[in-house]
């Protein structure tokens, strides 16, 4: 059995508890559906590990919320229309909040004016995305790796450039780096695959298969690209950055100077979002307005530890709580 942190023992942190006998302890049992009897606050929670005098007391523990982006706050260029007011109630709150982000097809810069032009105002120490996590692991384990094949986007491509590396065509490159690429064309995938097939350091910015759109389409996502490239090569990511990666969650912690149980993640995704918040010990908020389904939060193990409509339950439920 895994060993607990040592705020386990103090509140309950990750989902998969109980509460017996009035002290909060792990379990193994996944979190409960509702039943008719469970006193529910303003708006619907679809599952919660717990009755509500329990989750009233553990989210007036909350100080600062981590929000993905796609899905959560926004689905393709649509903001969702409660998303303002959530922010805003935060901030009467007094409940910090930061914006995470597995996608990497946009630059720092593009994301704050594409967030701006929603009607967010967002500053860059607010905003961290799994490219950032990319430059900061190549600086850190790879530092001598300066030339990249960089299967990503221009504005992607135009972030790693910023940070001194070198985005190389056809010249030898020290590592290949995969994202989320909206403008992949066969020969640069081909290109990509030859790299790793010659046994260059293979770094993917994010594991996700698909993301959120509000168009009928379906857009791969990096993990759909890796696994073809794997098809190809024999080989996978020899990292992959990005949720469900802790460290996501970790940099927000620092800088914030908070406890994990002090923190709320917030996403659509169980094997991005709520595996990362389970990792790093904090509390998981799963939201059915993105990809997952009330379906895959039931099959999840283990479970998120509440799961809702929306963000805007959440606000209600800080708000009833506090």
């Amino acid at each position: 059995m895994k060993k607990p942190s040592k705020h386990e023992n103090e509140l309950p942190t990750i989902s998969g508890m109980a509460k017996l006998g009035g002290k909060v302890t792990r379990t193994s049992a996944c979190p409960l559906e509702l039943s008719p009897n469970f006193a529910k606050p303003p708006g619907r929670i679809e599952l919660s590990a717990y009755d509500w005098p329990s989750l009233s007391e553990r989210l007036k523990q909350i100080k600062h919320i981590a929000l993905d982006m796609d899905g959560t706050i926004y689905k393709g260029n649509t903001l969702f229309p409660y998303t303002i007011t959530f922010c805003m109630q935060l901030k009467e709150l007094g409940i910090g909040y930061s914006f995470l982000t597995n996608n990497p097809s946009k630059s720092t810069t593009d994301y704050l004016e594409h967030l701006g032009k929603m009607g967010l105002s967002v500053s860059a120490n607010e905003l961290y995305t799994s490219a950032q996590a990319t430059i900061r692991y190549l600086k850190t384990h790879l530092p001598d790796a300066k030339r990249l094949f960089i299967l990503g986007t221009p504005s992607m491509i135009g972030e790693f450039e910023k940070a001194g590396f070198v985005n190389c065509v056809e010249e030898t490159v020290d590592a290949v780096v995969v994202g989320f690429d909206m403008t992949l064309t066969y020969p640069r995938l081909c290109r990509a695959a030859w790299w790793i097939k010659s046994g260059k350091p293979y770094i993917a910015t994010n594991p996700d298969w698909v993301c959120p759109t509000d168009q009928p389409t379906l857009l791969v996502d990096c993990g759909s690209i890796c696994a073809a490239l794997e098809k190809a090569t024999g080989r996978k990511p020899d990292v992959t950055l990005g949720k469900p990666q802790p460290e996501m969650l970790e940099g927000i912690l620092h800088a914030h100077r908070l406890l994990p149980h002090e923190v709320a993640m917030v996403g659509d995704r169980i094997y991005t979002d709520m595996l990362m918040a389970q990792q790093a010990g904090v509390f998981s908020v799963l939201v059915l307005s993105g990809e997952a389904t009330l379906a895959d939060a039931q099959q999840a193990n283990p479970r998120p530890d509440i799961t809702l409509q929306s963000i805007a339950q959440f606000g209600e439920l800080l708000a009833e709580a506090k």
